[in-house]
């Protein structure tokens, strides 16, 4: 089970050399031990986006497993989109909070405008490939008119469909769409629940103890019975439902019963059978959908009420109305990169090792993702250990200190930006940036200056491989490294050598590496030839194209 060492791949650095994928060559790790033919760990390994990990599988098969687990088509082009805009919009923008209760008037949601058109160009400018929005965040107002809720925009001034605007928008700019529904949701709490909760609350405070923010917003709006039905944790029945659950008058009753539109059948209590059919609602209307996201966050679970989902029937609903879109805590979608700061691992593995089926729940990592280790040897031969999957990082961080418009906060510097850009992008994870609009409906200048400025400064330093603009010798001071993630991860620890003054020098060394490695050195560095060394790895590695660039201008 030793790791391959020492295995070569020399990029020289001509002055006319082409700008091609570069292969390093090793042995495929041999097993300790062979299996009785017939069973299944004597089958070959072939590559797939999940594993099954057997008890027969030795420690060297589980890590040839891992070598093969390779992104589906849906991941992979998600891989390639390395920035999305995230759009936090709602309810929340004219409460000027955080975090919502449930019980706020639809109408205090009044923008003076949704300029959608305002809002991509602004993310196009800071070069990002997709967008996502706040179709409906943890308060449960609803960013589009459902047939499911009176807690929708369909009751705020001009009815809005925020949704179509910026989906509308979004395909207009060339841009993919992502769209966030929160799976918890305050307008959805029991209301005799609810009512004893803020007495509790108006006790606790009496005492002189501390309010969590669920509870402090709560207190605010007092008395206010949340706006939705009581679905969320009520208790209610399991029992055989269809979704969509055509309504009285329904425009859609004769696509339905025609074929036009499929149908489902589901076994869901109240609440997850409301939001089975907002799901439906927005793949049907508003897609396709490239990117749908599931927060975990459950503000109400330490007071006493939480909701079961049975996210197996979500996945399954979502694969069979859009096959490719990526569901952020879904199977073989994408994770949490484990901190809200935009900063990812400096060992950042797209393969994940799960103790549960990775379609039976919201993340299902056998450890905390906030972990420094998620995937290394250690992590994939626990013998808790049964499935391993593809599951890439994504880095959440806000372009202010909230997630929603605050007047009062500023946004990052774009030096800070490209900081995170690095430490994002260029560690093997995607970014999704969150930049806000402001109750006008646009997003504000400050934010534009910022956004604009950073997205020049990744196109005049990323833009173009050095080599590109003028003969040998070339000066650098980043390094990007690639893998093909066609054929997976698995290169484990790597060096970069460059060749100066007619000597090869140790410029810069790491870890993983996946769609995207930036190495940055603390000086700039001139030389005519670099060769990057892949000292240990789990099979053959196949390194993409190596670039150089300079961040300082000359």
């Amino acid at each position: 089970m030793a790791r391959r060492t020492r295995v070569l791949s020399a990029l020289a650095l001509a002055a006319a050399a082409a700008l091609v994928p570069v292969q390093a060559t090793a042995q495929q790790p041999a097993h300790q031990r062979q299996a009785p033919p017939g069973t299944p760990c004597s089958a070959p390994v072939k590559p797939a986006s999940q594993m099954t990990v057997e008890s027969c599988d030795s420690p060297d098969r589980i890590v040839e497993k891992a070598a093969n687990i390779v992104p589906t088509p849906g991941q992979l082009a998600w891989q390639q989109r390395e920035v999305t805009a995230f759009t936090h919009f709602g309810m929340n923008t004219f409460t000027d909070r955080e975090w919502g209760s449930g019980t706020e008037d639809e109408k205090l949601f009044a923008p003076k405008a949704i300029d959608a058109d305002q809002w991509m160009r602004a993310y196009k400018a800071a070069g990002v490939e997709q967008v996502m929005l706040t179709a409906k965040h943890h308060d449960g107002f609803v960013l589009y008119p459902s047939r499911y809720t009176d807690h929708s925009v369909a009751l705020s001034p001009g009815s809005p469909d925020v949704v179509a605007a910026y989906v509308k928008a979004a395909r207009k700019a060339g841009l993919k769409v992502g769209l966030y529904l929160s799976p918890s949701d305050g307008a959805e709490l029991p209301h005799a629940w609810h009512a004893q909760w803020v007495d509790r609350i108006r006790e606790k405070q009496a005492e002189g103890k501390p309010l969590s923010l669920p509870e402090r917003m709560a207190l605010e709006d007092g008395d206010r019975a949340p706006a939705g039905e009581g679905r969320f944790g009520n208790g209610s029945p399991v029992t055989e439902r269809t979704i969509p659950t055509l309504v009285p008058g329904d425009d859609r009753a004769a696509a339905v019963r025609s074929g036009k539109l499929p149908a489902f059948r589901v076994k869901a209590d109240d609440y997850d059978t409301y939001y089975l059919n907002q799901l439906y609602e927005l793949f049907t209307q508003y897609g396709p959908i490239e990117e749908l996201w599931l927060d975990g966050a459950n503000p109400w679970s330490g007071s006493g009420i939480t909701q079961k989902y049975d996210v197996k029937q979500w996945f399954d609903m979502v694969k069979a109305l859009s096959p490719n879109t990526v569901v952020f805590q879904g199977p073989q979608g994408v994770r949490w990169v484990g901190n809200e700061s935009g900063v990812a691992r400096e060992t950042e593995w797209s393969v994940t090792p799960h103790t549960t089926d990775p379609w039976t729940g919201l993340g299902s990592l056998p450890n905390d993702s906030t972990d420094p280790d998620i995937g290394s040897r250690a992590k994939l031969l626990d013998p808790s250990v049964n499935y391993l999957q593809w599951y890439p990082a994504e880095a959440d961080v806000s372009i202010r200190p909230g997630w929603f418009h605050h007047p009062d906060q500023k946004p990052k510097t774009p030096a800070q930006l490209m900081n995170l850009y690095e430490k994002s992008v260029g560690r093997n994870a995607s970014l999704l940036l969150n930049v806000p609009p402001d109750k006008d409906g646009r997003i504000d200048d400050a934010d534009v200056a910022a956004l604009t400025a950073f997205g020049s400064d990744v196109r005049r330093i990323y833009g173009t491989d050095v080599r590109k603009q003028g003969p040998a010798p070339y000066t650098f001071d980043r390094i990007a490294v690639r893998e093909d993630i066609r054929h997976g991860q698995r290169v484990e620890k790597f060096a970069v050598e460059a060749r100066v003054g007619g000597s090869w020098q140790r410029i810069a060394e790491g870890t993983t590496i996946g769609h995207r490695r930036i190495l940055s050195l603390a000086t700039p560095v001139t030389a005519t030839s670099v060769r990057v060394k892949v000292l240990e790895s789990r099979a053959t590695p196949h390194l993409g194209a190596t670039t150089l660039h300079l961040s300082t201008t000359r």
